[in-house]
């Protein structure tokens, strides 16, 4: 089952890529179970190594992987305009 989720996770991951709705390619190495009902979805990226989401929720397994890649890189967006401007200053 874990191999399904990781399926799932690299399309969207593709297609946040071709959407160009992240700035960098992101791969889904590896799937584990963190609880009962957390997966932990593993990119070993510098930028962003992994994010969290729930099995047996109402929204299902793709779309909160695009949730927290599309939250979290855009948290990594903002933190890079903030030291771009720091440096300016």
């Amino acid at each position: 089952m874990l191999r399904k989720y990781q399926a799932d996770a690299q399309q969207v991951l593709d297609d946040l890529t071709s959407e160009r709705l992240i700035p960098f390619k992101l791969v889904a190495h590896k799937v584990t179970e963190e609880t009962g009902t957390e997966l932990r979805i593993h990119f070993y990226d510098s930028r962003l190594h992994s994010v969290i989401v729930e099995s047996g929720r109402d929204l299902s397994i793709k779309d909160q992987v695009r949730a927290a890649v599309l939250l979290r890189v855009s948290k990594i967006n903002r933190l890079s305009v903030g030291r771009a401007m720091l440096s300016f200053s």
